[in-house]
């Protein structure tokens, strides 16, 4: 780290009593194996064939949505959770927020194929029923579709309580882009990466980040970079929405990559090249606070959280800079040969 974002982040790479990600139960190689394997079974490792009714449509490998060619447009699909960021949620009995997060977590996906969000629809799974937290939900689903433009088509609510505590909320989003609207480009050496901030912790991570808080804190209690805040709200923070980016991403980019489950190494899924990110935007406080508090090191940190860059694209250097000119972000890196990421000589 850089002696500038030392406030910022602490640095414990050496202390072997820092928690994991694996550590507090999810182990992210295990869940891409487990990925694998169902998407095997299932028949989607490739392009799907010509279907029995006749339909020529094709399925199109994209690595943040289900996209099909209907000749005339491409079709896509996303389909995402808020996951156990709803535990904070309960905890602190305020789900007004985590509908953004479901919007956002679906819509993000589809920006980074290139896809113009337009439909989304959700399901909400309780043990019992509940006015106020349906409410609540309901009033963070429509914030977010405001946000992302898209329009929300409605939804299923299950009552399952041998199944579920508290709820569940998950929800997929339908888009749409022109026959050269995809963001399906190959990363080239001497290409730029171009970023754009995150909001917080957004909705992956919170596993680990609860785990790391809680040790000696409440959700109650005061946030202690920001007391006029809780713990708990700090880790509420919504998901930004990147849907405004579409219009400029589909202009200049080659590809864009969500930095979602996994944290920087989803720029692997970017193409088999070495990412280098020599500027990554600020972290928010947030991410020091979960590092001190779980004492995880730096590569931790990095392979679980976007911190603080939620969204990235790849574009040639004259391209990345309009890019960042049209919008808020900035040149952060480069592609170099070779394979790999690295974050401010972190490898990861």
């Amino acid at each position: 780290m850089e002696s500038g974002d030392r406030s910022e982040t602490d640095e414990t790479e050496g202390d072997e009593e820092g928690l994991t990600y694996a550590e507090t139960g999810v182990d992210v190689e295990e869940s891409e194996a487990a990925t694998a394997a169902l998407t095997g079974a299932a028949g989607l490792a490739g392009d799907v064939d010509e279907s029995e009714d006749g339909d020529d449509s094709e399925g199109v490998p994209t690595e943040y949505a289900g996209v099909l060619d209907l000749g005339d447009r491409y079709l896509g699909l996303t389909t995402d959770g808020v996951g156990t960021k709803l535990l904070v949620a309960r905890a602190l009995n305020d789900h007004s927020t985590v509908g953004v997060d479901c919007v956002a977590m679906n819509v993000n996906d589809l920006v980074a194929a290139g896809l113009e969000p337009v439909g989304f629809v959700d399901y909400l799974a309780v043990a019992e029923p509940d006015e106020r937290t349906a409410r609540e939900v309901g009033e963070g689903l429509a914030a977010g579709a405001e946000s992302a433009g898209v329009r929300l088509l409605g939804g299923e609510t299950a009552v399952m309580p041998e199944v579920v505590r508290g709820l569940d909320l998950a929800g997929a989003c339908v888009g749409t882009a022109p026959p050269d609207g995809l963001l399906d480009g190959d990363a080239e050496p001497g290409d730029r990466l171009v970023g754009w901030a995150s909001s917080g912790v957004h909705s992956n991570g919170l596993t680990l980040a609860r785990e790391a808080v809680t040790r000696e804190h409440e959700y109650a209690d005061p946030f202690p970079p920001e007391p006029e805040r809780t713990v708990g709200e700090a880790l509420l923070e919504p998901t930004r929405v990147y849907a405004d980016l579409l219009g400029p991403l589909r202009r200049h980019a080659r590809a864009a990559a969500h930095v979602t489950g996994g944290g920087w190494r989803n720029l692997r899924r970017l193409g088999d090249r070495r990412y280098v990110v020599d500027d990554p935007h600020p972290t928010q406080s947030v991410f020091a606070f979960v590092q001190r508090e779980g004492s995880v090191t730096d590569a931790e940190m990095h392979r679980t959280f976007n911190m603080g860059t939620g969204f990235v694209a790849v574009a040639a250097p004259e391209a990345a800079e309009r890019l960042a000119s049209d919008t808020d972000g900035r040149v952060i890196g480069r592609i170099e040969e070779g394979t790999g990421v690295a974050v401010r000589g972190l490898e990861l």
